[in-house]
């Protein structure tokens, strides 16, 4: 069961590294803009778009909200970027 959970985290995240690069680029930010806006250094970031660093569940929610996409569409579950409405709170 643990290798099946892994094959699936795997694979689901080696589309979310070319996502969050592909959204970066499409703004023309740098690595560095990105990482201070998550409070991260440089080459934690770039490992995150390199996936030699799995990201957690916080930072993939942060990236979320700072690309304004939902997270389905980070993890690749849509190819419909814009984020669902929010509940209130």
């Amino acid at each position: 069961m643990a290798r099946f959970v892994a094959y699936i985290l795997i694979s689901v995240m080696k589309v979310v590294y070319p996502r969050i690069r592909n959204l970066r680029e499409d703004r023309d930010w740098t690595q560095q803009k990105v990482a201070d806006l998550l409070f991260i250094n440089r080459r934690t970031y770039s490992a995150y778009e390199t996936g030699t660093h799995h990201m957690t569940p916080e930072v993939l929610t942060k990236l979320s909200a700072i690309y304004k996409v939902s997270v389905d569409y980070l993890l690749g579950l849509t190819d419909n970027p814009k984020p669902y409405p929010r509940g209130k709170k």
